[in-house]
This record gives structure tokens, C-alpha cells and sequence, in this order.
């Protein structure tokens, strides 16, 4: 490659030089120290262009300054040999060469304030849109796979049942067991003042098998597999893996969602019921203890004031919340791109909109068993 050469050289009238071959921005980190070297050098100055064959922005940039900063101090300079296309470029750089004042933009706070409020609006707009999408997506997966059952892993969806179901007994049913003695405790406190302690049956009976049990088991859920989840698709795309599965001709979605969504639908249903007896056996306990009902006396009262549309109602809600829960997990795990702080931002993600749309959806369960006289 032909770079610039300098010839420099002393007479009796200064300092005379001459500039041969190419001044270009790939050249010009050789010949620019040495031309800035001259800006402070009283000597006049004779600088001939007459040899170069080629100049671009940045050469006449180092030409302009040169000859500039000279001048700007009182110095002699002059340019032989300069072409009309190297004398237009130093003169456009020349006008491109303006002091300008730089206005950082002055925000209001109100409109400030506005202006986070439509960017928050906007992008829950088009994360719901997008969930929408996925969920549409997952339904017609799911379909396509129930009408060809070869198509479904039925050992991935034993497997995803057994970390769902399975391994989350203990916590489970830890958990409602404490909340029914906590309601029959609490219930106890209140209802003594009235004569009428052995309504805490009807109280711990009710809203375990209609609420509690599967409520909290759906919370417990959402944050133990819901979680997991979106950490495991996470860091599969991080990894590539999903790109890779799609690049083979396995459709992601039916690998990774639809297992997952196959069991937490059917372990949600056992898991509440399971959870709600465990609720049961905390009331009876704490009764027994504190209010001196036997077990048994509490059991038939149980029979007699649980209908069986309370039962019906957990476990209808049940299914649907697995698949939420589901859905939601899968879709931020889906999500993740970028680095791996991404992974542990859509698994928070993940289990705080499990959650809510399990609370909101629980509400319209109440209100849509209210109307039908399932109260």
C-alpha cells in the first residue's frame, strides 16, 4: 500500500516541504504526528502538494489544521501545488469547522413523570400482545399433539409431573398445614366471643377445599416450578440450544412447553386437593387441642357443612392455573436474550405475573361461581 512521503528540506527563506503519494485516512496515523510537529515551529513554511496523488477528508483535515493553527500564531505558510480537489476538501472542512454549542434537553418533571407512565403503558401493551401470541401458539401445539399422541415425550412429561408434583409434596403440604391450624387458631380466637367455636369447622372446611388450598398451592407453584421453568428455557436459549433444536427440525414449543404444560396441568389438580386435605388435618389438629372437638366429631361435622360444589370449584380452578402458571414460566424463559442477568430478570418475571394472573383470575372464578348459585 502507497503511503505519503515527506522530502523536508532548508533554504534561505525557511523551511520548504514536499508531500508525495497518498494522504488518506489509512496512511494518516504515520504523517499526521510529524505535520503536527510543524504547527509550533516559528520557521516559515513552504508546503508543496504538487506530488499527491491522492487526498481524502482526513488528509485535508491534517492539511487545514497545519496551515490554521500557523496562521492563528502569525506564521508563514504557504501551498504550492494544490489541485482543485484538495483546495475544495480543506475548504469544506474548513466550514465543517464551527464552534457549536451543545443544549442538553430540558425535560418538566410533569412531563417527565408522563412520559415514563406511556413508556410503562406501552410496553405492558405489547407484553401482553406478545404473551397472547405465545399462549395461541401453545394452544395450537398443544392440539396438533393430542390429535397425533406419538408426537408427545411422554417420558419428559413424567418426568417435568415428577419435579412439579412429586417433589413439591413436602413443601406443600407443609405449608397448607400450617395455614389450617392458623385459620382454625385465628377462627377459634374470633368466634369464641360469640359461644360459637364449633363453626370454625364450616369456617377451616370451606375456604380450604373453595380457596385456600388451591390458591396457596398455585402461589407455591408458580414460584418453586414456574420459576425453574423460565430459569431451564432461559438458559437454553443463552446456550443457543433452542436455535440449535429449530435448526433440526424440532419445534421448540412442543419440546419444552408442552411437556411442561402436560404435567403442571394435571399434577395442579392433585397437588390442591392434597394440599386442602393437609389444611384439614392442621384445623382438626389445632382443634382437637384447643377447642377439645375430637377428630371424629370434626370430620362428620365436615360431611355435613363442605357441599360438594366447594370441592368442584378447587378442583376446576386447579387445571387452569397450571396452565397459567405454565405458560407464564415458559414464555419468559423464551424471553431471555442478551446476557445471563437477563435469565435471573425474566425469572422474577416470571413469578410475579404467575401470581398475579392466579389472584386475578381467581377473582372472576368467584364472581362466575357466585352467579351460577355455587356459593
Amino acid at each position: 500500500m502507497e503511503t505519503a512521503t515527506i522530502h523536508d528540506e532548508r533554504t534561505e527563506e525557511g523551511r520548504r516541504l514536499t508531500l508525495h503519494g497518498r494522504l488518506t485516512v489509512r496512511v494518516i496515523e504515520d504523517i499526521s504526528p510529524r505535520l503536527r510537529e510543524m504547527e509550533d515551529d516559528p520557521v516559515p513554511l513552504t508546503l508543496d502538494l504538487g506530488g499527491m496523488k491522492r487526498v481524502d477528508t482526513t488528509g485535508a483535515w491534517v492539511l487545514y489544521r497545519l496551515v490554521e493553527h500557523r496562521t492563528e500564531q502569525g506564521f508563514i505558510t504557504e501551498l504550492t501545488g494544490l489541485t482543485p480537489r484538495i483546495e475544495a476538501l480543506m475548504a469544506q472542512v474548513g466550514k465543517a469547522n464551527q464552534m457549536t454549542t451543545i443544549r442538553h434537553p430540558i425535560r418538566k418533571r410533569h412531563f417527565h413523570l408522563l412520559a415514563r407512565i406511556g413508556a410503562w403503558v406501552e410496553g405492558g401493551i405489547y407484553q401482553f400482545g406478545t404473551f397472547l401470541a405465545f399462549l395461541g401458539l401453545t394452544m395450537l401445539a398443544l392440539v396438533r399433539a393430542l390429535m397425533h399422541p406419538r408426537r408427545l415425550r411422554w417420558l419428559a412429561i413424567l418426568r417435568q409431573a415428577e419435579v412439579v408434583g412429586v417433589s413439591a409434596l413436602g413443601i406443600v403440604g407443609l405449608m397448607s398445614f400450617l395455614v389450617g391450624i392458623v385459620i382454625a387458631q385465628q377462627g377459634a380466637v374470633q368466634l369464641r366471643q360469640f359461644g360459637a367455636e364449633v363453626f370454625v369447622i364450616n369456617l377451616v372446611g370451606r375456604i380450604t377445599f373453595r380457596e385456600l388450598g388451591v390458591l396457596m398451592t398455585a402461589i407455591m407453584v408458580a414460584g418453586r416450578s414456574g420459576s425453574a421453568f423460565a430459569a431451564q428455557i432461559g438458559s437454553m436459549k443463552l446456550a443457543e440450544e433452542v436455535d440449535a433444536m429449530r435448526t433440526i427440525g424440532m419445534p421448540p414449543i412442543e419440546v419444552l412447553v408442552i411437556p411442561r404444560l402436560i404435567a403442571t396441568t394435571i399434577a395442579m389438580p392433585l397437588l390442591a386437593f392434597y394440599g386442602a386435605i393437609m389444611a384439614i388435618v392442621g384445623g382438626t389438629l389445632i382443634s382437637w387441642l384447643q377447642l377439645g372437638i375430637p377428630p371424629a366429631i370434626f370430620i362428620l361435622r365436615l360431611q355435613e357443612v363442605v357441599p360438594l360444589t366447594d370441592v368442584l370449584v378447587g378442583l376446576i380452578k386447579a387445571p387452569v392455573f397450571g396452565i397459567i402458571i405454565a405458560v407464564t414460566g415458559c414464555f419468559h424463559g423464551m424471553q431471555v436474550e442478551g446476557s445471563a442477568e437477563a435469565v435471573g430478570e425474566k425469572t422474577t418475571a416470571a413469578v410475579v405475573q404467575s401470581i398475579f394472573l392466579v389472584i386475578v383470575l381467581d377473582a372472576f372464578f368467584a364472581i362466575f361461581f357466585t352467579a351460577l348459585g355455587w356459593a
